[in-house]
């Protein structure tokens, strides 16, 4: 038998609380400790009991499911938080606060499953010497119903899409809730380099320069194809390929 998890639920919705009790109830090896129905009962709760896994909701009043992580992580010896929420579009936000895993709303016995396995594999690994780094290392992303995590350096381009951001990865892509100025902040700029306003492109991915002759420049891709420079980019593009 697994180790036994001891769970700790937090959400504001009674009927939401009740839910993930009966999934956790069906899972191996996990023992739930409590409920807290706000972000300060959670934080409480938290120091009072020492779950080992705590399930939180995000969007709550006043203290929200993001800060409520965020305090946990300063714990010395925090609890695993896994994010159980209805909205993807807090999923960069969670990277910020270590969050193991990310559940969409309606959860499945599968994907709780799946969660839990990733919490105990998060267990067994020596957290005390993490150096939080102020890049995006990962991207949790919708898809087919629930979030699939992308490794950063996986993303060849970014390309803005409305209110959204679109990550192509090879031949699949997928849209995240961000403005590309917020990204751009977050991006290391070793690997990533805005081309356009609405671009960001993966430095490795990049296989040369094109120029149209008209005085305008192109970022060829190979696979991905050609995309266009900015003007406003431009020196900056040209100085990296330079520099290689």
């Amino acid at each position: 038998m697994p180790p036994t998890l001891r769970t700790l639920i937090v959400d504001d919705e009674p009927l939401a609380i009740e839910r993930l009790q009966i999934l956790a109830g069906q899972q191996d090896g996990i023992a739930l400790v409590g409920t807290a129905g706000d972000g300060a009962s959670a934080l409480r709760m938290v120091g009072a009991l020492a779950p080992d896994l705590v399930l939180c909701d995000i969007a709550m009043p006043d203290l929200n499911g993001i800060e409520v992580a965020a305090a946990i992580d300063k714990l010395d010896n925090p609890p695993a938080v896994v994010f159980v929420t209805a909205f993807d579009r807090y999923a960069v936000a969670a990277f910020d606060v270590a969050a193991v895993d990310y559940l969409l709303k309606p959860v499945s016995p599968d994907r709780l499953a799946r969660a839990i396995a990733r919490v105990r594999e998060w267990r067994q690994t020596d957290h005390s010497h993490d150096i939080k780094s102020r890049w995006i290392n990962e991207f949790w992303v919708q898809n087919r119903g629930e979030m699939l995590r992308i490794d950063a350096g996986q993303v060849d381009l970014i390309e803005a899409e409305r209110d959204y951001m679109r990550l192509h990865v090879g031949n699949r892509s997928w849209l995240i809730h961000q403005t590309i100025k917020s990204l751009e902040e977050r991006m290391n700029p070793e690997q990533f380099i805005r081309i356009h306003r609405s671009k960001m492109v993966r430095r490795g991915g990049i296989v040369g320069l094109k120029h149209h002759g008209d005085g305008a420049w192109s970022v060829d891709l190979g696979e991905g194809g050609l995309h266009r420079i900015g003007r406003t980019y431009l020196h900056d593009v040209k100085a990296i390929m330079q520099g290689r």
